[in-house]
């Protein structure tokens, strides 16, 4: 099975999109949970709830990686950060049984992309994206590094980077407001 988590619930064809990479594609992953991360995204999520106003395509934010077994590990970068994404986000997990792969390699474990439109085959409702989330911390299936646990070498790291995308992102407004509106100790207020 391909997985694809989506806010809209009325999709009955998946269609390419153009996305970070900047090209039309469509992101699977062939674990389920894997998909969770992608029910909200933290930076749209603030500038609503913030009121920034925005019509543009919304930048991506990507709390995760893997560990060398492939499991996904959700890393917070800010405090209270996985409550703030994704508490209360509803969702659905979309499933297809085939794709055609297209040949672009992401070099993320268990994913999987596609250059033309997938038709569903099943579809999936997730009331509640952290309540998700933490069921699949428990089953083993995910670990999190809550923001209390970060070392203090992975600190620094987000530190510099933070600064870094902030200075390197003034095309994306609505990416600062989050950067600026999460990372205060960094960025000053």
């Amino acid at each position: 099975m391909y997985y694809h988590a989506s806010s809209i619930g009325t999709i009955q064809q998946l269609e390419p999109r153009i996305s970070n990479h900047g090209i039309p594609l469509i992101y699977f992953s062939k674990k389920r949970e894997n998909v969770l991360v992608y029910l909200s995204n933290a930076v749209e999520k603030y500038c609503r709830e913030t009121g920034f106003a925005y019509e543009g395509r919304w930048q991506k934010w990507g709390p995760y990686g893997f560990d060398k077994n492939g499991l996904l590990r959700l890393e917070e970068y800010y405090p209270d950060a996985l409550v703030k994404t994704y508490k209360g986000v509803s969702g659905y997990i979309y499933a297809v049984h085939h794709i055609e792969e297209a040949e672009f390699d992401m070099r993320i474990p268990y994913a999987a992309t596609s250059s033309v439109p997938v038709p569903i085959d099943t579809v999936e409702f997730v009331p509640d994206a952290y309540e998700a989330i933490l069921q699949a911390e428990k089953a083993g299936l995910i670990t999190i590094m809550r923001y209390e646990q970060m070392p203090e070498r992975m600190r620094e790291w987000n530190r510099r980077t933070i600064r870094e995308e902030y200075e390197s992102s003034p095309d994306h407004p609505e990416y600062r407001h989050f950067l600026k509106g999460n990372f205060p100790d960094i960025l000053g207020e």
